[in-house]
């Protein structure tokens, strides 16, 4: 079982162990070509991998093998120093050099007496690569620290990209222009979340209702308490406390959703109505990108230019029956949707992605907060980490009640084809009605 994330800093999501026997990578071939000026496809690279369509880029899961050929197709004997296939990882910042952290290369055919002093006719060479789940990479002050491979990241108009290319090329020598072939990769690491409480496992495998925070305290963190102040329809002022509680542990796999529950206390019961309303909570999951040398620390400093934040999801409430028999109490229960679509969380050097959840001031007709300068005070904040896969045997499910109206989508299709369908046979998602 993994190991539970702490309370108060949730540890990055464990990772799936991956068998000693390396899974396939899929059956979908792709295949990209180089033509000669005649039109004739005399340099072609042959992937498999698990994408659904050919034309799009080939994907792949921490621990497949990735395995293909490269063909020769020549009218005439020609000459070459080598041929090599290759796969390469790097950052890059707009405007500067490509770090590479990954270089994995096998040399397919070199001039011999078995092989001949030229490249002739038709010739096909078969590769095969398993990268390593973990890189050498250089830190902060010239220190070097091993890191687990970062998925790809490829974003318009973002201001750091990391990609993985497969190149095949043939090495001419001496005064003459090596010939390159490459594709782009999708690339994701196999990230599990911890385990629920047994209390929420009970409630997924059955089918019954979450226990909120005072029958589970296990299974949820109650963060300290909001006091929200303001004038009601302008002929009052009224208090209204507020508590927000998290499924623990503070760990998600994409396809999932985040359990949630929000308490309101007050003497005022006109307030409670007003306030402990659905459409009156706004809590937005944050994701943060740090780039530069202390993207990797978690207390590094933040700059417009090294740390760029966009909305990743908001949440959705409806009420409970928890708390009911209270009339100075109303629950609220809800979730957050991880559409598959988003990033899951990672550390790596140049470039980390993190996630928050930010609670936001209340809107509501009638209420003036006083509390609260703006629409953008983030009341409270805690991190949460995204998994890249679900617990194998675990099916989670949504308690959002039947045709209840969620929030409008966040536009997540910034993403340049790296909406990958690999990570759905590792999503179980089922709604409980």
């Amino acid at each position: 079982m993994p190991t539970k994330a702490a309370p108060n800093d949730p540890e990055p999501p464990s990772y799936a162990k991956v068998d000693a026997q390396q899974s396939s990578s899929g059956g979908t071939e792709h295949r990209r070509s180089l033509e000669s000026g005649k039109g004739r496809k005399w340099l072609s690279l042959v992937v498999k991998s698990r994408s659904s369509n050919h034309a799009s880029l080939p994907v792949f899961f921490e621990g497949d093998k990735i395995s293909g050929r490269v063909e020769v197709d020549l009218d005439k004997a020609e000459s070459a120093k080598a041929v090599t296939v290759s796969i390469q990882g790097g950052t890059t910042f707009v405007g500067q050099e490509e770090e590479i952290f990954l270089k994995e290369q096998q040399v397919l055919w070199t001039p011999s007496a078995q092989n001949g002093s030229k490249l002739t006719g038709k010739q096909s060479w078969p590769f095969s690569f398993v990268l390593p789940a973990q890189v050498l990479v250089k830190e902060i002050d010239g220190k070097q620290g091993m890191f687990r491979l970062p998925p790809n990241f490829t974003e318009r108009a973002s201001a750091a990209y990391i990609d993985y290319k497969m190149i095949v090329t043939v090495q001419r020598g001496m005064l003459k222009v090596n010939q390159v072939l490459s594709t782009n990769l999708g690339y994701h690491p196999a990230t599990l979340p911890d385990y629920p409480s047994a209390l929420r496992q009970l409630a997924y495998s059955e089918g019954s209702p979450l226990v909120g925070p005072d029958g589970d305290p296990e299974g949820w963190k109650t963060l300290p308490a909001v006091r929200v102040k303001g004038a009601l329809f302008n002929v009052k002022d009224v208090e209204v406390e507020c508590m927000l509680s998290i499924a623990k542990p503070l760990s998600y796999a994409l396809g999932s959703s985040i359990p949630l529950m929000v308490t309101f206390t007050s003497s005022d019961l006109q307030a409670l109505d007003v306030l402990a309303n659905p459409a009156a909570i706004k809590l937005r999951l944050m994701r943060s990108m740090a780039t530069g040398l202390e993207a990797t620390d978690d207390n590094g400093v933040r700059r417009t230019d090294n740390h760029f934040q966009q909305t990743a999801g908001m949440a959705y409430f409806w009420p409970s029956r928890e708390g009911a028999e209270k009339s100075n109490k109303r629950v609220l229960q809800g979730e957050l949707e991880l559409v598959r679509a988003l990033k899951p969380s990672f550390k790596f050097p140049n470039i980390t992605i993190r996630y928050t959840l930010d609670l936001l001031p209340f809107t509501a007709a009638g209420f003036v907060d006083a509390t609260n300068e703006g629409k953008d005070t983030v009341l409270l904040s805690e991190s949460v980490n995204i998994a890249t896969r679900q617990i194998p045997g675990l099916v989670v499910r949504s308690y959002a009640p039947p045709g209840y109206e969620k929030p409008l989508a966040v536009d997540y299709n910034n993403s340049l084809g790296l909406l990958e369908n690999g990570n759905q046979r590792f999503a179980h998602y089922h709604h409980h009605g």
